[in-house]
């Protein structure tokens, strides 16, 4: 009852449920990312942290980005993604065009 609507019980959607441990901490530890969207819409991912250079930041953002479009559904009309926001924790989101 408290992991559940917070996202944080184990599936086998997210990857985090396996018969496969070994491979599942591989995955995780060569930098498998999880993203979800929220029902605004949004969608939350850690790019990277304040340590990286800038050139893996802008690397890691790009290649979201491009997932994004590849697995865009082929029924959607428009734009798919309006604007992208960059933030640090507890800090203000930077809009940056897309």
């Amino acid at each position: 009852k408290v992991l559940g609507p917070k996202g944080l019980m184990p599936s086998p959607k997210a990857g985090t449920v396996t018969p496969d441990v070994a491979t599942a901490v591989a995955e995780f530890a060569a930098g498998k990312q999880e993203y979800r969207n929220d029902d605004g819409g949004n969608i939350h991912l850690v790019i990277g942290k304040m340590s990286f250079s800038e050139a893996d930041l802008f690397e890691n953002l790009n290649y979201f980005l491009e997932t994004v479009e590849k697995i865009k559904p082929a029924s959607t009309k428009g734009v798919y993604l309006k604007r992208v926001v960059v933030s640090g924790t507890m800090t203000p989101g930077v809009e940056i065009a897309v």
